[in-house]
């Protein structure tokens, strides 16, 4: 791929200190190790390392390290490829499903000042409302297993909460000795999981009041009062909530590798950025609503990094989460017995096309194994290039 004409990090070092200054009231110790890390990525600041050739000496220059930190655009390649290689080999040979529990915006500013209550929150109950529908036997009557994973942001970077999930068509009987297959071509009834999403979301909300687990500040400062918080919750039955299901139609590794553009990256990648004037960010975006037209949208520095820093999550949040058979107590015992099952509709399992990128790295010169390192620190790099200069 070829390498991006403006990268997030650039407008940091433009304008990041600008913007740290101005908003640093609301931005927090998380938010603001974030920026630095992606500043520093792949610069002196971090250090770097020299890759040598083991059969004739070759030394490349200095490559500098990376932050790894996993809200940087440029890091978390080989971490995402190495997960999409063994969700691949979990995949099932059964037909799979995709499913969006998408949060109403009515709901965005309570997310922004309770990050890790809210999409926690989100998690747990699009999870029990699948696992609740899917055990009724009016709709499936069976144990069913998925991949849920947290996206906060739509294409222009505004926030947009939602979690996808990757379901196998079907589950385990209560007795796990057959293979129940879903008698609906979309899976569970959409408005079905709408209604239970909804209430479980809003209860979850009362008892994280009732247990003063919710923050209000700035403009939903409000809300603290019972009364005012009680009629909050009751515009949020105003309105159907989202939900979205369709089978994947090119498959359950196609539906990996979709989701995998966004399990190690958050909110936009380099790619997508077009330019960056000194005051000005202008990147691509995809208009859902409208066609799905490829756009263009300019911002302002600081509204690009405003909209940017809202998607940085809690220190330690997890952000992709596995439920049902899939869960980690019990994943391998279960895949193992799903395999034994025979599926409806026979269906040959679709390889997945990333590889795993090997640590192996080849002499341009001969072509045998490259050594990573010697590691050096910023200090070091500063004395080799001081010596460098003299010289």
């Amino acid at each position: 791929m070829n390498q991006p004409t403006v990268e997030v990090a650039d407008i940091l070092r433009a304008q990041g200190d600008r913007f740290v200054e101005r908003n640093r009231s609301w931005l927090g110790f998380q938010r603001l190790s974030v920026l630095r890390a992606i500043t520093r990525c792949r610069t002196a600041a971090l250090g770097g390392h020299i890759d040598t050739c083991f059969h004739c000496g070759y030394q490349e220059a200095i490559s500098y390290n990376s932050c790894r930190n996993r809200h940087c655009p440029k890091c978390q390649a080989q971490a995402r490829q190495r997960w999409l290689a063994a969700r691949n080999r979990e995949l099932l040979g059964v037909p799979y499903f995709h499913v969006v529990f998408t949060l109403p915006h009515e709901l965005n500013l309570l997310c922004q000042y309770n990050p890790e209550v809210l999409y926690s929150l989100l998690f747990q109950a699009s999870a029990a409302t699948l696992l609740e529908v899917a055990a009724d036997p009016q709709h499936l009557g069976a144990e069913i297993g998925f991949l849920s994973i947290l996206h906060t942001w739509g294409q222009n970077l505004l926030l947009h909460p939602h979690v996808h999930c990757a379901i196998p068509a079907g589950g385990f009987s209560p007795d796990h000795t057959q293979w129940v297959h879903p008698r609906y071509p979309f899976f569970l009834p959409v408005k079905v999981l709408s209604r239970v999403f909804r209430g479980k979301f809003v209860a979850g909300l009362r008892r994280a009041y009732r247990q003063k687990k919710l923050r209000f500040h700035g403009p939903i400062a409000a809300l603290e009062d019972p009364k005012r918080f009680a009629s909050y919750l009751r515009t949020l039955f105003r309105q159907d909530w989202v939900v979205y299901a369709k089978p994947a139609f090119g498959g359950p590794a196609q539906v990996l590798r979709y989701l995998g553009r966004y399990t190690h990256r958050v909110a936009i990648s380099n790619h997508r950025l077009l330019a960056f004037d000194g005051e000005h960010v202008t990147f691509r975006w995809r208009d859902y609503a409208h066609g799905n037209r490829q756009r263009k949208m300019s911002l302002n520095d600081t509204e690009f990094l405003r909209r940017f820093v809202q998607h940085i999550l809690p220190r330690g949040f997890v952000r992709i989460r596995q439920y049902g058979f899939l869960a980690n107590r019990w994943r391998a015992a279960r895949l193992g017995l799903a395999r034994q099952l025979p599926p409806a509709t026979p269906q040959t399992r679709e390889p997945c096309t990333e590889t795993v990128p090997q640590p192996t790295r080849r002499c341009p010169q001969c072509g045998a194994a490259m050594k990573i390192g010697p590691n050096l620190t910023a200090r070091e790099l500063a004395g080799r290039c001081k010596f460098s200069d003299s010289s």
